[in-house]
C-alpha cells in the first residue's frame, strides 16, 4: 500500500455533479463519497452522516431519480449525474408534497433521519409509478400469462421499500401515513 505523502499525493479527479439543478465542477480525492462532497465541498448539510456504512439511510439522496445511500457512492462515479438532496425538493417556498405530508402527519421527531426518509419516500413513489416490484409485491405465478397488476402502495409495500431508513425515535407509523397520503 502506498502512503499518501508529498511524493505520493492522493489521486484526484475533476468531476461535475449536477446538484439540485446546478452544475458544480469539483476536484476531489477519488475516495470522496457523494455524502462528503455534498456536506464538505458544497455545504449542503441536509443529508446526514449517520452510520457511514449504508445501514441507516440518513444520507439518502436521489441520484438519477433513484434513492441511494450517498455514504456508499463515490463522487467520481457520479460525474455528470443529477443529484437531488432534500434541499432541492421544494418548489421555491412550496414544500415538495412528501415534505408537506411529513409535516402534516408529524412524520419526524428529532429530525435527524428526516431528510433521508423524505428522499427515500420520493424515490419509492417514483419506483411504484414506474411499476418496479419489491420483495412483497404480488406477482403472477411463473409461466402464467396474466399480466402483473399495477403496484399498490400498501403499508406493507411502504415498510418494505423504506426498510433501509432507520428512525431511532420510532416515527414509523406517521412516516407510513405520510407516504400513503402522497400516494393517494
Amino acid at each position: 500500500m502506498v502512503s499518501h505523502t508529498a511524493q505520493h499525493p492522493p489521486a484526484v479527479s475533476a468531476v461535475t455533479l449536477h446538484v439540485n439543478g446546478v452544475p458544480h465542477r469539483l476536484t476531489l480525492d477519488n475516495r470522496t463519497t457523494v455524502l462528503d462532497a455534498l456536506r464538505e465541498h458544497l455545504a449542503l448539510t441536509g443529508s446526514k452522516k449517520g452510520c457511514d456504512h449504508g445501514q441507516c439511510g440518513a444520507c439518502t439522496v436521489l441520484i438519477e431519480g433513484r434513492h441511494t445511500n450517498s455514504c456508499l457512492k463515490l463522487a467520481v462515479s457520479c460525474d455528470g449525474a443529477e443529484i437531488t438532496t432534500v434541499e432541492g425538493l421544494a418548489d421555491g417556498e412550496n414544500p415538495h408534497p412528501v415534505q408537506r405530508a411529513f409535516l402534516d402527519r408529524d412524520g419526524f421527531q428529532c429530525g435527524y433521519c428526516t431528510p433521508g426518509q423524505i428522499c427515500s419516500a420520493v424515490g419509492v413513489l417514483t419506483e411504484v409509478a414506474d411499476g418496479h416490484p419489491s420483495h412483497v409485491t404480488p406477482v403472477p405465478p411463473s409461466g402464467s400469462e396474466a399480466a402483473p397488476e399495477p403496484v399498490r402502495l400498501t403499508p406493507e409495500e411502504i415498510r418494505e421499500r423504506m426498510s433501509g431508513n432507520l428512525c431511532r425515535c420510532g416515527a414509523y407509523t406517521n412516516i407510513v401515513a405520510a407516504i400513503e397520503d402522497v400516494a393517494g
